[in-house]
């Protein structure tokens, strides 16, 4: 298998930034505090696309739970008089276990500007301090209050989407379950590169050489969400999507992963799954594409590509 050749220029030069900081080695297998602050500590530095014309408010909303936690609201400035709107409830990536909606603020920004949809971007509780289903539960929590305050923020409670990258991804498979499970009727599930089984633990030796996202970190995380569950027979859909059986009553999707992603074949597993139960997929299987691309450069070409793409899916909910 072939690297995309500016995604391997993109990761020559990386590897020469990190040269230059001295000796760095990957947080030990297992050690969730560890990694957790390697990826909160380089998610600042992700670059965003350049946007305009694009409002935020903070809100603080109560768990189902136990608790309370933040919400982001974006929207466009200048909006369309008397029309309702779609909107997008979007969960942040760093593995279930780091990161924070504000470390996706330019991002949601550009495809706001760009889609003229309203993004809610959660500032889910993470694990290990909010195992198992929590996450995709404070999703549907975050539903919920858009819906009740559908009249308040203009927007039609019958196109809502779930949107998310990474863990965020799986969170928002999660989500659409559970969401399903509790009678609510989402328009779209838009999953970027998810995380969403467990059981991805196995190094595959043709993605080995360009894993961005290795077996090691995969299974600390999958570990602080499951515990001793995981790789079990009990592990809850909700949790990890991949282990769900019944697919009906899904939104449709559309799911993005490259070729060189360890997160490649369970997104295409997924997205064949929800094919035999007559729920429509968009499937992008992108050649030569490792892990996160868009968040180590949103310059390249095929970055470029995977943004307008989402942008068009999101203009169409």
């Amino acid at each position: 298998m072939m690297l995309d050749p500016q995604i391997a220029a993109m990761y020559r030069a990386l590897a020469e930034s990190l040269q230059s900081l001295g000796d760095f080695s990957p947080p030990a297998r297992g050690d969730v505090h560890a990694l957790r602050a390697m990826i909160d500590g380089s998610m600042p530095a992700c670059p965003a696309p350049l946007s305009t014309g694009v409002s935020v408010r903070e809100h603080t909303i109560s768990s189902s739970l136990q608790g309370r936690f933040d919400v982001r609201w974006y929207e466009p400035e200048v909006a369309k008089v008397g029309e309702l709107r779609p909107a997008v409830v979007y969960l942040h990536g760093g593995g279930m276990v780091a990161g924070k909606a504000e470390h996706y603020d330019g991002l949601v920004r550009y495809y706001v500007q760009q889609s003229q949809v309203p993004f809610a971007s959660v500032d889910y509780r993470l694990a290990p301090e909010n195992p198992g289903a929590g996450m995709a539960t404070d999703a549907v929590d975050a539903m919920a209050w858009l819906i009740e305050h559908a009249d308040e923020f203009g927007i039609d409670p019958q196109r809502i989407a779930v949107m998310g990258d990474s863990g965020g991804g799986g969170v928002a498979a999660g989500a659409a379950i559970l969401a399903r499970d509790r009678g609510i009727t989402l328009a779209k599930q838009v999953l970027i590169y998810p995380m969403l089984d467990d059981r991805t633990t196995v190094p595959d030796p043709n993605i080995a050489p360009y894993a961005a996202w290795d077996w090691d970190s995969n299974w600390t995380c999958w570990s602080a969400v499951l515990g001793a569950d995981i790789g079990g027979d009990t592990v809850s859909p909700i949790a990890a999507p991949a282990r769900l059986t019944d697919f009906g009553g899904l939104p449709p999707a559309y799911i993005e992963v490259g070729d060189l992603d360890i997160f490649r074949d369970e997104s295409i597993s997924y997205a064949q799954r929800l094919h035999a139960a007559g729920i429509s997929c968009e499937l992008h299987v992108l050649p030569g594409v490792t892990h996160g691309h868009d968040r180590v450069s949103v310059e390249i070409d095929v970055s470029r590509r995977t943004l307008a793409e989402r942008c068009r899916v999101l203009a169409a909910l």
